[in-house]
């Protein structure tokens, strides 16, 4: 996971789940208020101690998560 310095994993924290700088912030918090129309300045106001940059690794630790690729499929003719 080259470039995410802000997304840890720790079993003693939320069970392990993608968090945010070790804090009690999981990865997916940010991504359901994001995706429930919150804008950064709410989730900022809302949560002092979350900085800008760590709402926008969160999203493209999710993107990265979500990359589609592409893979070769073999059609079979009877």
């Amino acid at each position: 996971m080259i470039g995410f310095d802000r997304i840890t994993f720790d079993s003693q924290i939320m069970g392990g789940r993608a968090c945010v700088r070790g804090m009690r912030v999981t990865v997916s918090l940010i991504l359901n208020l994001v995706a429930n129309g919150m804008s950064t300045e709410e989730i900022l106001d809302t949560y002092p101690y979350i900085e800008h940059d760590d709402i926008r690794q969160a999203l493209q630790y999710a993107a990265w998560l979500a990359e589609e690729g592409l893979y070769p499929v073999e059609i079979k003719t009877a």
